[in-house]
């Protein structure tokens, strides 16, 4: 099983990025994604998943209304499409998966995970 995050970099407040997340070792299309940050000094949080179906959808209310999550199976890719971005913004992210429950379900704990990409918001 294996997460590969990409497209972080260095973006002005109100600038958008898109990251990237190709799957391996799994049916992309059975199973719930995950993106997390982490933020300096900050523990690591969950900001938004995807259900299997594309319709269960969460996020922290944090980022509700600037970021998109998505799914296309069939490039086994999961993106995260950021636009206004904030300088609170600027952190690692990650994505995860577990491989068993779906995003509403409390016992989803993520077991693997990506190597992080970091996305920094400066001017």
């Amino acid at each position: 099983v294996q997460l590969q995050a990409s497209g972080g970099g260095l973006v002005q407040p109100g600038g958008s990025l898109s990251l990237s997340c190709v799957v391996s070792g799994f049916t992309l299309v059975d199973y719930s994604i995950l993106w997390f940050r982490q933020a300096p000094g900050k523990e690591r949080e969950a900001i938004s998943c995807i259900n299997t179906s594309a319709i269960g959808i969460y996020y922290v209310d944090s980022v509700k209304g600037r970021f998109t999550i998505s799914r296309d199976n069939a490039k086994n890719t999961v993106s995260l499409q950021m636009n206004g971005l904030k300088p609170e913004d600027t952190a690692v992210y990650y994505c995860a998966t577990d491989l068993r429950y779906s995003c509403f379900d409390s016992r989803i704990r993520p077991r693997y995970w990506g190597q992080g990409t970091q996305v920094t918001v400066s001017s």
